[in-house]
């Protein structure tokens, strides 16, 4: 493709991200090299070693993790502006993409992010690499907001889940979107006259809190309320995750019916769970597979579209 006319939007998506790995794989093994490439959040951070030419590196890393080594690199921070620090995660990052500037790759790249108080859109499309990521996926209450240029940035799902409009800016004229949400879309819907019911489990003892000491260490309790329970007794990871998810979900509908993509790849990604970041090789397969299915189509509307 010549400069500038193939671009990739890659949607925000937590652990469902590691898919991202899988479509670009697909697409580069098949011949389509995008050449602009925009990211939200998860997607900044796959777009972005995509661009730095460090996807192998980023593919080892989603491999080797563990539920173990997930909760390794949550530096839990109680008394700042969110769960984690992200510092861990950061230096994990740092190791291969430290001191790459953005305007200095070789393909146009942008990472979207949100700016606190002021909820402005921002593209990052200059400075580290490596902060541009941060900020780009810095979910809020979950990850310290990231100051950059004097503005304090987060999750830029919250203003552009999956940044179709932003390859259109940087002069895309095939814009191919990666949606990792596309099979929970049409589950939302209104349940009224819907009854109360708390019965005695809606303010139990555990649930407020109040669990008696048995030998539990401080570690195990905090990994028990960050994760929880499953669905029966979502952790707080889950709540805010799910809540941030729902309002991707419903801004994504939103925006990509007044900027729709020439093409969509959707993995099917609806039970995997949005911290669930040691699923990475079924996440891949499954990100392989959606743009498998989809190739015939990009080189058709290829043909037609830069003809």
């Amino acid at each position: 493709m010549a400069d500038g006319k193939l671009g990739i939007a890659l949607g925000g998506g937590a652990a469902r991200g590691w898919a991202h790995i899988g479509v670009l794989r697909t697409l580069i093994e098949a011949g389509f090299m995008p050449d602009v490439v925009v990211g939200t959040s998860i997607g900044a951070v796959a777009g972005g070693c995509y661009v730095a030419d460090r996807l192998d590196e980023l593919e080892v890393f989603a491999r080797s993790l563990t539920r173990r080594r997930v909760f390794g690199y949550l530096d839990f921070n109680l008394s700042g502006s969110g769960l984690i620090t992200g510092r861990k995660l950061c230096e994990a990052l740092g190791e291969h993409l430290r001191g790459i500037r953005i305007e200095e790759l070789e393909r146009r790249f942008v990472a979207v992010a949100t700016e606190l108080f002021t909820g402005h859109e921002i593209w990052l499309s200059r400075g580290e690499l490596v902060d541009a990521m941060r900020a780009s996926y810095a979910l809020p209450g979950i990850f310290r907001p990231v100051s950059v240029d004097g503005r304090w940035l987060f999750d830029g799902a919250l203003v552009n889940p999956i940044p179709v409009s932003v390859c259109r800016a940087l002069g895309a004229r095939v814009v191919i979107a990666v949606n990792l949400h596309s099979d929970v879309f049409g589950k939302g819907t209104v349940i009224p006259n819907q009854l109360a019911d708390l019965g005695a489990s809606g303010c139990s003892e555990e649930e407020n809190g109040g669990e008696k000491s048995n030998g539990r260490s401080a570690l195990q309790l905090l990994h028990r309320q960050f994760f929880g329970k499953g669905k029966d007794r979502p952790g707080i990871s889950t709540v805010m995750m799910e809540a941030f998810n729902i309002v991707q979900d419903r801004i994504a509908r939103s925006r990509l019916a007044g900027d729709p993509p020439d093409l969509t790849i959707t993995p099917k990604l609806g039970d995997v769970g949005l911290f669930e970041f040691h699923r990475a090789d079924e996440l891949i397969r499954l990100g392989a597979e959606a743009a498998a299915t989809q190739l015939q189509e990009i080189e058709d509307s290829l043909r037609v579209l830069v003809s």
